[in-house]
């Protein structure tokens, strides 16, 4: 170093940090044992706080703004220095920038399988993953409990711990929802609210706030999700015979894809059109069972008798007076003796009123095949 560029770097006269990352945490201004100069200028900008450290000691802490570094503005370390009025020689100290911004899109997943009791399918293995973001609510907090003495601290020193305090809290949580794993996926919002809320007051202990979590993804193991989408499938086409028939086309249509495959595929493709065309014949018994034949009688008799049917129930009137019921004998002996004529009112279930006999077409059939009555001798 020169002699002018030490004489121009004995004292320090503008702090700021204009940051140039997107991951650093906390900074530490650069002083390089030089010493501040009294009233130089402290520039603290939006999402940062300045931290001044005075023999390991927090000191004054400035909000956004520009600042002249002299003992009214720094009211703390005037009294750990025992400054008095008037004083306007350099000082040391230790300046932190804090990041109060939020970093966002910090990833969070389980590195192994979470272990726990499904209701409808037992015994799972269950893996996630989702984001989440942060931000330094308490500064002090964080340098006191987190950063320490380090020089710059990013995101990714404190990112592990996070994420597993994340997990832990994630694998309770689920355990004890009960929430069927078909119901997850229904859930992720409300879930991740409550996550939220618990693992909130743990993050407060670093200083730090959890602005947003998110859970984006909860999965099976690939072989589990291969059965439930088979039990899908045949929830879709059904019955067992749709089900040989939609594996039966999946087989046809792989062995069309490959049609050099060898002897196997071949033997294969000959087996799925032998199936095919099975099923085709099945299905056209089956519908010639359920047609119905010319006569009008179904190809299969029922396996129990039709009812018999009920007899015929006339009721007459004659002298004024209801008599019957009457079935169809009786009422060929009423009409033989004369004593059914046309015009007599009948009745019968189902009518409103009384008819005469010729408009009741069940009656009125019994005149043509009754005889009139003989002559007289």
């Amino acid at each position: 170093m020169g002699l002018w560029d030490k004489l121009t770097n004995e004292f320090i006269d503008v702090i700021e940090w204009t940051d140039d990352s997107q991951d650093t945490m906390v900074w530490r201004f650069p002083r390089y044992n030089n010493e501040i100069k009294y009233g130089a200028q402290l520039t603290v900008r939006e999402s940062q706080t300045a931290i001044f450290v005075n023999e390991g000691s927090v000191a004054d802490v400035f909000g956004p703004g520009m600042y002249e570094l002299i003992t009214e503005n720094m009211p703390i370390m005037t009294t750990l220095n025992s400054w008095k009025h008037g004083f306007e020689s350099p000082f040391k100290a230790e300046v932190y920038f804090v990041n109060t911004k939020n970093f966002i899109d910090l990833k969070w997943g389980t590195v192994n399988p979470i272990m726990l009791r499904d209701p409808e399918f037992g015994p799972l293995r269950l893996r996630a993953f989702g984001t989440y973001a942060i931000k330094i609510s308490d500064p002090l907090d964080f340098i006191g409990e987190i950063m320490g003495t380090d020089g710059r601290f990013q995101v990714g020193e404190v990112s592990n711990q996070l994420r597993n305090i994340i997990i832990t809290r994630f694998t309770d949580i689920i355990g004890q929802s009960k929430i069927p794993i078909l119901d997850l996926a229904s859930n992720y919002n409300e879930l991740s609210k409550f996550l939220q809320e618990k693992i909130q007051p743990e993050f407060k202990e670093y200083g730090l706030d959890l602005t947003k979590f998110l859970v984006e993804n909860i999965s099976l193991p690939p072989k589990v999700e291969e059965v439930l989408d088979k039990r899908t499938s045949m929830g879709i086409v059904g019955d067992l015979n749709k089900y040989t028939q939609f594996q039966t086309a999946e087989a046809i249509e792989k062995a069309a894809q490959n049609p050099g495959g060898g002897a196997s595929d071949g033997m294969g493709l000959g087996m799925g059109f032998a199936m095919a065309n099975q099923m085709m014949n099945q299905h056209t018994q089956q519908q010639q069972q359920q047609s119905v034949q010319p006569t009008g009688n179904p190809a299969t008799p029922p396996a129990t008798p039709p009812p018999l049917p009920k007899p015929l129930e006339i009721y007459v009137a004659q002298d004024n007076q209801q008599t019957g019921p009457f079935d169809k004998k009786a009422l060929k002996g009423l009409i033989s003796s004369g004593a059914l004529q046309k015009d007599t009112l009948v009745w019968q279930a189902g009518m409103e009123k009384w008819q005469e006999a010729a408009t009741v077409t069940t009656v009125a059939n019994l005149f043509g095949t009754t005889p009139p009555p003989l002559p007289p001798q």
